[in-house]
């Protein structure tokens, strides 16, 4: 589902996605839009929408009831909480510090004790950058 939605996103909304790492937790990605807020918004919207519908489908309690737990008592308009509040963007200016994110986003399977080496985690683009087949389309940097 997240795949799909930055897939969509390349596609018709103008994003570039130039890495990304997805954990059983967390997600990391770098992009560019010239609506970056716009594109995240509503990303992080349909993959939430996506998710909790296909755990209602499934029958997952258990994580939905966590998913209730925390939700922010103020979000009136919702059932669920999936997604962190807010983002956490850093501007990347230059190719080092771009070299430095791609490390640091793809060494996370790594540091989990996951893989031995970046590539090999499925969810992750560093397969693209190794030469390899990955899951989705990236941008160059």
């Amino acid at each position: 589902m997240i795949l799909d939605c930055w897939r969509y996103q390349r596609e018709h909304e103008g994003l570039q996605l130039y890495g990304y790492v997805i954990l059983e937790n967390h997600l990391h990605f770098i992009a560019q839009a010239k609506n970056l807020n716009k594109c995240v918004n509503s990303f992080k919207a349909y993959t939430a929408r996506q998710i909790i519908d296909h755990l209602q489908a499934k029958h997952v309690e258990r994580l939905l009831t966590h998913l209730r737990f925390f939700k922010r008592a103020h979000k009136a308009d919702r059932k669920y909480q999936f997604w962190q509040e807010g983002i956490h963007a850093e501007l990347v200016f230059s190719e080092a510090m771009m070299r430095e994110k791609l490390d640091y986003i793809h060494t996370n399977p790594v540091k989990r004790g996951y893989v031995n080496l970046p590539e090999h985690w499925r969810y992750s683009s560093a397969a693209n950058y190794a030469g390899l087949a990955g899951l989705i389309e990236i941008d160059s940097w």
